[in-house]
């Protein structure tokens, strides 16, 4: 990955802490959206001065075009995308109001229509590029009281093999891994840590994401890798 254009979302979130300094060990330019500038500040504590220095952060609203369009222009060439923004929640689907349901599928699956979208664009000129999303173990064996967890997931799943099919016989590749829980500090507080030696590591998950982003994966396209960690 040295010398690509890394566009990184969800890079300040507690998945992108652990992606976030692999994709960077592997010598790429990374670029950063973020919502909050205290986002970028956390980063500081995550990072060494010198790679932090080498991050480009964009403020940006993923959940508005306008401001993907503009975050993929001044990039000026996306090699790899890696789509890291999505959240979860639960609730029974009889109790579960319309308004949850749209935001959760606005999180999880039109941030990842729309940064697809315009990250392929670029890819198109330019001949070159890998396409990693995050789907989850819920898109393919879904779970109650997940039902707008899962089926947005399931949606990113099916975004990313369409765009897969769409670009056979180019250079660029779309594919999504399936983790099941991953060891972040906020499932951990959500959870109990008990059991967090069997979740997936953040670290760990981010060795697959930067093979499936690297030039390396060429041939891998389409593909749902599950990612599952001891559960």
């Amino acid at each position: 990955m040295k010398g690509k254009r890394v566009l990184l979302t969800g890079g300040t979130g507690g998945l992108g802490l652990g992606v976030t300094p692999v994709v960077l060990l592997r010598g790429a330019e990374v670029t950063i959206p973020y919502h909050k500038a205290s986002e970028v500040e956390r980063m500081k504590g995550f990072l060494s001065p010198a790679d932090f220095a080498r991050i480009q952060f964009i403020a940006a609203d993923l959940s508005q075009e306008a401001d993907v369009e503009r975050l993929v222009n001044t990039m000026g060439r996306v090699d790899s995308l890696i789509h890291l923004v999505g959240g979860f929640a639960m609730g029974k689907t009889h109790e579960y109001t319309l308004a949850a349901w749209r935001h959760d599928f606005q999180l999880n699956l039109e941030t990842t229509f729309l940064v697809c979208k315009h990250s392929l664009r670029k890819m198109l000129e330019h001949g070159y590029g890998r396409i990693v999303t995050i789907g989850s173990r819920g898109a393919v064996q879904p779970g109650g009281q997940l039902a707008a967890y899962c089926a947005s997931k399931a949606g990113v799943v099916a975004l990313t093999q369409a765009i897969a099919d769409e670009t056979k016989g180019t250079n660029i590749t779309a594919n999504v891994v399936l983790p099941s829980v991953i060891d972040t500090s906020a499932n951990r507080a959500a959870m109990g840590a008990e059991n967090a030696a069997q979740w997936v590591k953040p670290e760990s998950l981010a060795q697959t994401i930067c093979f499936l982003a690297s030039e390396a994966a060429q041939d891998v396209r389409g593909a749902a890798i599950p990612v599952y960690g001891n559960i």
